[in-house]
């Protein structure tokens, strides 16, 4: 079994002392390695969303699984726990289906490759990545179906495989796989690009054991992580409190009409360990937002967001993973019984950061974010062109960040800070379609000392018939502001049909007709605002007016009276301000969510053009069919 090879393998290193020096070269050395799978799976893979924006994730473990550098840990212990064969030399492992492993890797979409790194019949470590494939096959093109009710509608199912088996590569089964799909040059192209990524780390790892002996190596990896679970250990005493704090946040909908969904996490230190309890959290949901989440990938966000928040100089792997125990009940929304659909979890993913940026802030409300990643949305565009031929579009696109103690939240970006735009140029050649416009939406963002990021405004003229899908949120429950700053706006989508006629569209839609000539806003949320908007420097404001970034309308939310120029009129804003002093409310909580939930019920039809979602109290006694 592969639990036995690794302790017998572990079992013949010694631990040996290591300098500093030698220590710094080997750590520098594996993140060289880890931008060097990057860099080689962007010069092969095909699909914009591999190539173009970075859907994929790398990391370089020890010969337990744990991450030493990368993005994504966690993922390769719980599939060793679950995998019931043999790791062998010249062997690589190909799965994608979260079921199999227990949640470590969450939808089907994104396919995983893990290489054991063998020196001198020797397990050293592992490399692996895994990448978000544009079609796996299933219902719809991009095999994302928003209404789908089980896994089995959202495209092929890899269990954990071996693609290659002692240097030998199984044609075969890769055949069988790529008959499922509907682009299989772009997949076949992807799995290779995320196969050479791994094979030239895996190349580096073992040049790294030649040059400095593989006891040095093994032992330079325990002391990256123990490095980690020390500065983490200290960091987690100061920050987290053995006081129980919880916070909720929502999922606006489901795409069948009903939400929103809550997601809720109490959080505290007990016996020098920090706890994350999702009780509390909903049900499960029939449709596909079900983020079946592995207990691991959430120390991991965990760990990320204290790291990017308090001390980015801290190395991100996974030695602190001892320091974090989640909890997380069995048929929730974040633990769906089998088959529930999962296609759709980028909402409650994005969620989570939101999540614990609300129950990290409470101890220590100047490091408190406003809510902003809150979703990665996405625009399919398939059908036949003219001349006969497929395309298929999967695109992600990005929303405001949330304004943050250190400044303003960027405009217009993505979920995942590694992730990039796919160019216009690139979208007009290789699609039919038109980008008329892409652009900041002004005032989006929510006021505050720091402006909350605005969303975008990316207007696509289809130029051939064909379907579209949306997937999105933040367009019921608004991004929430703090410590004073205002909730920044929400998404929207708009489709302009050739004639002129304006359909409001839903923000999880699937499967929807266009024709040549039609014109779609797809419009994401701004990013909720830090900090009391009146303390803003009005000269700050009037030049964001000149920008675009702010109207004269919108820059009274700030206090400021200014000219469209952005000429602020410093008397008039100095009486605005202190008539909104006087008249605001006094509040004790960090936290602006907008209008209560029911409030937002019945003015959403008036203020968005879409109906507000249904309760969801089915959901309750209904699991996925």
């Amino acid at each position: 079994m592969a639990a036995d090879i690794i302790q017998s393998n572990e079992a013949a290193f010694n631990t040996v002392e290591i300098d500093p020096v030698t220590l710094e070269v080997i750590e520098n050395a594996l993140r060289n390695a880890r931008v060097e799978m990057d860099a080689t799976l962007v010069r092969t893979a095909m699909s914009p969303g591999i190539r173009e924006q970075g859907d994929a994730f790398p990391l370089i473990a020890d010969p337990k699984g744990r991450m030493i550098v990368g993005q994504f840990g966690s993922y390769i212990g719980p599939f060793l726990e679950g995998f019931g064969g043999t790791v062998e030399e010249g062997d690589l492992i190909f799965l994608s289906d979260p079921y199999s492993v227990g949640g470590a890797i969450s939808h089907c979409n994104d396919w995983m490759v893990l290489l054991p790194v063998f020196k001198d019949g020797r397990l050293i470590g592992y490399t692996s990545m895994f990448g978000h494939q544009s079609d796996i096959g299933g219902k719809v093109p991009g095999s994302m179906p928003i209404d789908a009710t089980s896994i089995f509608q959202e495209g092929v199912r890899i269990p954990p495989v071996k693609l290659w088996k002692q240097g030998v590569q199984n044609e075969d089964l890769l055949k069988l796989v790529m008959h499922q799909v509907r682009t299989p040059d772009w997949c076949k192209a992807d799995l290779n690009a995320l196969i050479a990524a791994c094979r030239v780390a895996s190349k580096r790892v073992v040049e790294l054991a030649e040059r400095f002996g593989d006891d040095v190596y093994v032992s330079a990896t325990e002391m990256l992580l123990d490095r980690n679970y020390r500065a983490m250990k200290h960091l987690l005493e100061t920050a987290v409190s053995e006081q129980k704090v919880s916070f909720e946040d929502y999922i606006c909908d489901d795409g069948l009409g009903y939400g929103p969904y809550k997601i809720k996490c109490t959080m505290w230190r007990e016996d020098g360990r920090v706890i994350l309890d999702f009780d509390g959290t909903d049900p499960q949901s029939q449709a596909s937002i079900n983020f079946y989440l592995n207990e691991n990938m959430m120390k991991m966000f965990f760990g990320i967001y204290m790291v990017m928040v308090f001390d980015p100089q801290i190395m991100f792997n996974d030695g602190f993973y001892p320091l974090i125990d989640v909890r997380i009940p069995e048929g929730s929304l974040l633990k769906p019984e089998f088959p529930a659909a999962l296609s759709g979890r980028t909402h409650a993913l994005g969620r989570l950061f939101d999540i614990l940026g609300g129950l990290l802030g409470q101890k220590t409300p100047e490091f408190l974010n406003a809510a902003g990643f809150s979703s990665s949305p996405h625009l399919f565009y398939a059908g036949t062109d003219s001349n006969g031929k497929w395309f298929q579009l999967f695109q992600i696109g990005f929303g405001g960040i949330p304004g943050r103690p250190m400044g303003d939240g960027p405009d217009g970006h993505s979920l995942w800070p590694g992730f990039t735009n796919v160019p216009n140029e690139f979208l007009e050649r290789y699609f039919p379609l038109v980008i008329e416009r892409y652009e900041t939406v002004p005032d989006s963002g929510g006021a505050g000392l720091h402006r909350g990021g605005n969303g975008i405004d990316m207007v696509y003229r289809f130029l051939e018939p064909g379907v579209i899908a949306i997937h999105d949120d933040r367009w019921f429950v608004p991004p929430w502001g703090v410590n004073g700053g205002h909730p920044g706006k929400r998404a929207r989508k708009l489709l302009v049909k050739a004639d002129g006629t304006e359909i409001v569209m839903g923000n999880k839609v699937e499967d929807y007709p266009v024709e040549a000539g039609d014109v779609l806003h797809f419009v994401t949320w701004g990013g909720g605002g830090w900090g009391d908007p009146l303390e803003r420097d009005p000269a700050l404001v009037g030049k964001e007016i000149r920008q675009g970034l702010v109207t004269p309308q919108g820059a009274r939310d700030y206090g400021v009276v200014a000219s469209a120029n952005g000429s602020v009129d410093d008397a008039a804003t100095s009486a605005l301000r202190e008539e909104m002093r006087a008249a605001r409310p006094v509040s004790d909580s960090p936290f602006d969510f907008g209008p209560p939930i029911e409030e937002l019920r019945a003015c959403c039809l008036e203020e968005t053009g879409l109906p507000a979602p249904r309760q969801p109290e089915w959901r309750k006694d209904t699991k996925a069919a």
